[in-house]
């Protein structure tokens, strides 16, 4: 997207920014693979011009949540392997199999799902195989691993399937020492070693469970590929720890709609939840909780504006926020930074989750669709 759009909002997306932090995840994990993870719109940072920029990073493989993220990304001319792992009855499988999609089977019947779309396209799919190792979300129980290795090597013999991957996620990498962590290897080695002695091993039958922080911070979890997420697009995933040298890529901005002189006592925004305690200027922010400002930054968020942060002042609204600026001098049409990588001052997204209680993810996910993301 152009970035001259004039918009009231706009999420900047540096893609240079995408590129070094996959550059430090490969220091921090030079033997193993890259699956750069591109769900929920890349993280809503923009999903296809992420998934391209990481791909000409040294990703070589991506991966979505749903079927039809990785279909977008076919239909965009993205010919490198996707991994999508969450399948529901009904599903386009037939579609998947036909662009050539990995397909993730922790349970017999997607396996026999995936089985009989291959047979009706006349070609083979590609499956990762998952592991339930103590997340206790998707994934084969140990006591089912055995079953779904046998129908998945049932379905190979016939031509139907090619297991490529086995694969687990883990609950607690992002609390390092955790004792969930070397559980979960230990499941995880377990299980692998059941699918060896069933057969299934070799080269080309990819093992992966690190995710962002393991990725950065566990070196026994890489085996043969890492799937960062979070940390692609310069976001920590184990703050107390620091940033590893990754750089945020998003900026999200604002252009002031509203400047004026209030007089003392003036009470803002519903509820008047704020009030002003002298003569001051306040500036509406045409960004609200439908654009992912969350209605909990009621006073609490903060925003850099005419050179410093402020304090959301009064209730955030669905298109709109005030913040109060003393007696600066500020315009309609003047730029306010939501968030950004924090070198120039302004609040970053950690700082946001912080003061939210929430995580990162969160912030940046959350950030809705009528603001345009601008990549650069």
């Amino acid at each position: 997207m152009d970035g001259s759009l004039v918009t009231p909002a706009q999420a900047r997306v540096d893609l240079s920014a995408i590129a070094h932090n996959l550059a430090v995840v490969r220091r921090h994990a030079p033997a193993a693979e890259i699956m750069a993870v591109v769900k929920a719109d890349a993280y809503g940072h923009g999903l296809v011009p992420c998934a391209r920029a990481a791909l000409d990073a040294g990703a070589s493989r991506l991966g979505t949540a749903y079927i039809q993220e990785a279909l977008d990304l076919r239909a965009a001319g993205v010919t490198a392997p996707i991994l999508t792992w969450i399948i529901t009855p009904g599903e386009p499988i037939d579609d998947a199999v036909a662009a050539a999609v990995d397909l993730s089977a922790g349970a017999v019947w997607v396996l026999d799902d995936i089985a009989a779309s291959a047979r009706r396209a006349g070609r083979t799919a590609r499956v990762h195989l998952k592991i339930d190792t103590g997340m206790t979300r998707g994934g084969a129980t140990a006591d089912d691993w055995p079953a779904l290795l046998e129908r998945a090597l049932a379905a190979q013999a016939e031509g139907l399937v090619e297991i490529v991957g086995l694969w687990s996620h883990l609950a607690c990498a992002d609390i390092p020492g955790h004792p969930a962590i070397e559980g979960q290897l230990a499941a995880f080695e377990d299980a692998l070693a059941v699918a060896e002695k069933a057969g299934v091993a070799g080269p080309r039958v990819l093992r992966h469970i690190a995710n962002s922080a393991a990725a950065l911070n566990i070196p026994g979890a890489h085996y043969d590929m890492v799937r960062p997420g979070l940390a692609m697009y310069g976001l920590s995933p184990i703050p107390e720890m620091g940033d590893f040298g990754l750089r945020p890529a998003m900026t999200l901005t604002a252009r002031l709609a509203m400047v004026k002189r209030v007089p003392a006592g003036s009470g803002v925004s519903y509820g008047h939840l704020y009030v002003t305690e002298r003569e001051t200027t306040m500036a509406l922010v045409p960004l609200g909780y439908a654009d992912g400002v969350r209605r909990a930054a009621t006073n609490r968020g903060q925003v850099w504006a005419a050179g410093r942060r402020r304090t959301i002042a009064g209730r955030v609204c669905m298109d709109q926020f005030m913040i109060d600026l003393g007696d600066d001098e500020v315009s309609e049409g003047d730029e306010v930074i939501l968030f950004g990588p924090g070198t120039a001052g302004e609040p970053t997204a950690q700082d946001w989750a912080d003061s939210l209680g929430t995580i990162t993810h969160e912030i940046v996910t959350s950030i809705g669709s009528r603001v345009p993301r601008v990549h650069r």
